[in-house]
């Protein structure tokens, strides 16, 4: 990988729980996990059942340092941490970020809660890596990495979610799910959030026919994402967080459906890289 290369890659694009099946090959079916590359630095944000894919390739490439953000700490976005490989590691760092719990739960607090008995045979105290936790007040700048810049905001998601936006080198991409909107209103503190992103990844969980029976989910849509996107000026739009039961078929119409409106969208996938 060049030098400048700015990648962002998904190893998980799935909500609310893993699926598989001859319905969701051309999707995937893993939680939410998305790798993004600034040049050699690795940045990680969830930990859903991707995660553990996305260990494998890192230590393969010889890769043994690690930031990994939380948006929340929902079970389909920390359900990978015990199979990611590298924190069983002595030669591993991991860095491990999340601010959605500020002031109520601190990030190794989190950690420690859900990997332990009975919800997981050991707990944290059998890795080996070195590990650090660092909490954060959503609205902080962070730098987790000498000239990366990420911005953190709170979103609109049952017990807290955090949106995050890195910029590198010129370049920027704005991860925004779990989030919710409100019918017909584009908030004007996310716009300014997202405003000049190359690539925005936006909670398309449902259609806009659904909206209605999901209010209060904490979850969006691909058109309101559209005009989020359009009116920020972002030539891209990834959406992701897919409903569970929609398969290959109906997420190939919802892609259709909104590229219609704007046709720098498109569905996330298992594996998909896009270089910015």
């Amino acid at each position: 990988m060049q030098e400048n290369t700015f990648r962002v890659r998904f190893w998980g694009v799935r909500g609310s729980l893993p699926v598989s099946g001859e319905q969701f090959l051309r999707y995937g079916g893993n939680t939410p996990c998305i790798e993004i590359r600034c040049g050699g630095e690795v940045l990680i944000f969830d930990a859903g059942s991707g995660l553990r894919e996305a260990g494998l390739s890192l230590m393969s490439e010889g890769v043994s340092d690690y930031d990994v953000f939380f948006t929340h700490s929902h079970y389909d976005h920390i359900i990978g941490l015990p199979y990611f490989k590298p924190i069983y590691r002595c030669s591993t760092a991991v860095r491990f970020w999340s601010g959605h719990l500020y002031g109520k739960m601190s990030t190794k607090e989190m950690i420690d809660d859900f990997m332990r008995p009975p919800w997981f045979p050991v707990d944290s105290g059998i890795c080996q890596a070195s590990l650090d936790c660092v909490d954060f007040q959503p609205g902080d700048t962070l730098t987790p990495r000498k000239g990366i810049s990420v911005r953190t905001m709170s979103l609109a998601h049952p017990g807290g979610c955090v949106g995050y936006r890195i910029d590198w080198g010129g370049r920027a991409v704005a991860l925004i799910y779990d989030t919710e909107h409100e019918p017909g209103i584009l908030d004007p503190a996310l716009l300014d959030f997202i405003t000049g992103a190359d690539l925005m990844v936006y909670d398309c969980t449902y259609l806009e026919t659904e909206m209605p029976v999901y209010r209060g989910y904490g979850h969006s849509t691909g058109m309101h994402g559209s005009l989020l996107a359009k009116a920020a000026g972002i030539p891209r739009l990834a959406m992701f967080h897919h409903d569970p039961s929609r398969t290959d078929l109906a997420l190939a119409a919802m892609e259709q459906e909104v590229q219609a409106f704007f046709a720098g969208a498109f569905a996330a996938r298992d594996g998909q890289i896009i270089d910015l």
